[in-house]
């Protein structure tokens, strides 16, 4: 089971790279061809096509070639499992972070009421 990578954890390391992140981020904006998504880049247009296969094995980009023009655009839906989890996670972080609140506030009244 740890041998195969999850759909989550395919995001997680396609966003683990600036470059890809640079990318999803120019995508959030709308459809872009891959010539236009290297020209901001100072890398080479194939380094900037890897980078592009590496996030759409992960799903979060799609790409289609029409002609000679190759466009890419995001997919929202897996983008959104990786915003879910992390807010589940918030979630339970905050959760935890009450309930030791909670504690230490009970521990300083029960301080105060031995003095």
């Amino acid at each position: 089971m740890l041998n195969q990578s999850s759909p989550l954890d395919l995001t997680f390391q396609a966003l683990a790279d600036p470059t890809r992140r640079a990318l999803v981020e120019r995508l959030v904006r709308g459809p872009a061809s891959v010539s236009e998504l290297a020209r901001p880049l100072d890398m080479s247009l194939p380094a900037v096509m890897q980078h592009l296969a590496v996030l759409e094995s992960s799903g979060l980009v799609r790409s289609e070639k029409v002609g000679r023009v190759r466009t890419c655009r995001i997919d929202a839906a897996q983008l959104s499992l990786a915003e879910q989890w992390i807010n589940q996670r918030r979630l339970e972080w905050a959760s935890c972070l009450d309930r030791l609140g909670d504690y230490l506030e009970t521990l300083k009244n029960n301080d105060g009421e031995e003095s």
